[in-house]
C-alpha cells in the first residue's frame, strides 16, 4: 500500500515515535510505501509532501517535535478547499492516510472520511482531553516537565518566603495541573473544571501562613478562570477559532499579593512543556499507538482511531473521541488531589 502519514495541532513528544513506528512496521512486515505530509493537513492543501522511509526514521525515537512539520490548517475554513485535498490525495497515489492529532486534526479527518478519504486516527494532545482513550503520549512528559517546575519553584519559594505561581497549560481541561500540582505537592490546584473565587484562595493561603508555613505554590491552568469570569478575549485565533490564551497566572500572581500582602511571583511553562525527549512511557505508547494504526489500515477499519483502554490498545469510531473534551474527574480533583494541598 502508499500510505500518507501527516501530525497536526500542537507537537508534543512522541509524535516522531509513530512516524516511525508506522513506517518501520510498514516496510518490513506489508512492504507499504510511505509518504509524509507536511505541516499537517496543509501539506495536502499545498502539496508539500517529502519521501518517507526507513533512512527518514533512524534515530528519531527520542527527539521531539515532528520530523514532518505542523500546523493548525482547517482544510474547512475555506470553500472548495475539502475537494481540492480529496484530489490531492489522488493525485499522490495514497491509499489511505495516517492523522496523528488532537480534536481538531481527528474532526477534520472524520468530516473528510465522510467525503471519502480512506483515514485511521492516532490521539496527540498534550493535554489529555481526547475523548475515547484513557491516555495520550506527550501527557506524561508533560506532567514531568511540569512537576520539575513545581520542585524547583518550590525551593525558591521558601527561600524567599514568597508564593509561586506556576501557570501549565490546559485550556479547556486541567490534567497537567492536577497531576503536577498532586506530584509536586501544590498549596492550590486550579483548573478550567471549576471556576474559582481568587478571595478563598487567599483566605487560604494566608491561614497557610499564619500557621507557621512562610511559602506557597499555586498550579493554575491557562484556561482557569475566576467565577463569574469568561473565558479571556483575545485578538488572536488560529484557524479552529481558537483564542490563544495565556496570562492568568500574572494576573493571580498580582491579586494575591494585593490581597494577602505576601510576595508573589508567576512563572509561565508554555512550550517548555512540548518540548524535548518524551519519556519511556510516551515512547512505548507512541509505538503501540503507530502500530496499531497501520494494521487498522490493512484490516480496512477505517475512520477509526486507536486508543488505549484498560490497558489495551482498541479501535473506536473517530467521531467517538472529538467534540467533547475528556475532562478532569472532579472526585479526583475534590478528594485525592485535596489531600496534597496545604
Amino acid at each position: 500500500m502508499r500510505i500518507g502519514i501527516l501530525t497536526g495541532g500542537g507537537d508534543c513528544p512522541g509524535l516522531n515515535a509513530v512516524i516511525r513506528a508506522v513506517v518501520l512496521d510498514g516496510v518490513n512486515r506489508f512492504g507499504d510505501e510511505f509518504v509524509g505530509i507536511l505541516d499537517g493537513w496543509r501539506g495536502l492543501v499545498d502539496g508539500a509532501v517529502r519521501p518517507l522511509g526507513i533512512d527518514e526514521c533512524r534515530e528519531i525515537l527520542t527527539r521531539g517535535g515532528t520530523i514532518l512539520g505542523s500546523s493548525r490548517t482547517n482544510p474547512f475554513s475555506q470553500d472548495g478547499t475539502p475537494a481540492a485535498v480529496l484530489s490531492r490525495v489522488g493525485d499522490l497515489g495514497l491509499d489511505a492516510v495516517v492523522a496523528i492529532g488532537g480534536d481538531d486534526t481527528l474532526g477534520v479527518a472524520d468530516r473528510l472520511a465522510g467525503m471519502g478519504l480512506a483515514v485511521v486516527g492516532v490521539p496527540k494532545t498534550i493535554d489529555n482531553d481526547l475523548s475515547g482513550t484513557e491516555v495520550t503520549f506527550g501527557f506524561d512528559t508533560a506532567v514531568q516537565i511540569a512537576t520539575d517546575a513545581i520542585d524547583r519553584l518550590q525551593t525558591t519559594a521558601e527561600s524567599h518566603h514568597r508564593v509561586m505561581v506556576c501557570e501549565v497549560m490546559g485550556r479547556h481541561v486541567g490534567h497537567i495541573a492536577v497531576h503536577a500540582g498532586m506530584a509536586g505537592g501544590a498549596s492550590e490546584i486550579l483548573i478550567p473544571e471549576v471556576p474559582f473565587s481568587t478571595t478563598a484562595v487567599c483566605e487560604r493561603l494566608h491561614r497557610r501562613h499564619a500557621g507557621g508555613r512562610y511559602f506557597s505554590t499555586v498550579v493554575v491552568a491557562e484556561g482557569a478562570r475566576p467565577e463569574g469570569e469568561e473565558e479571556r478575549p483575545s485578538s488572536s485565533r488560529d484557524e479552529f477559532g481558537h483564542p490563544r490564551l495565556g496570562g492568568i497566572g500574572a494576573t493571580l500572581a498580582t491579586e494575591i499579593e494585593r490581597l494577602t500582602g505576601y510576595e508573589a511571583r508567576a512563572t509561565v511553562l508554555g512550550h517548555i512543556q512540548r518540548g524535548g525527549s518524551p519519556t519511556a512511557f510516551d515512547r512505548v505508547l507512541a509505538t503501540r499507538f503507530g502500530a496499531a494504526a497501520l494494521q487498522s489500515v490493512h484490516d480496512g477499519d477505517l475512520r477509526r482511531m486507536v486508543a488505549l483502554q484498560n490497558g489495551r490498545i482498541v479501535r473506536i469510531p473517530i467521531s467517538e473521541a472529538v467534540g467533547h473534551p475528556k475532562t478532569v474527574d472532579l472526585d479526583l480533583y475534590r478528594n485525592v488531589a485535596g489531600l496534597y494541598l496545604g
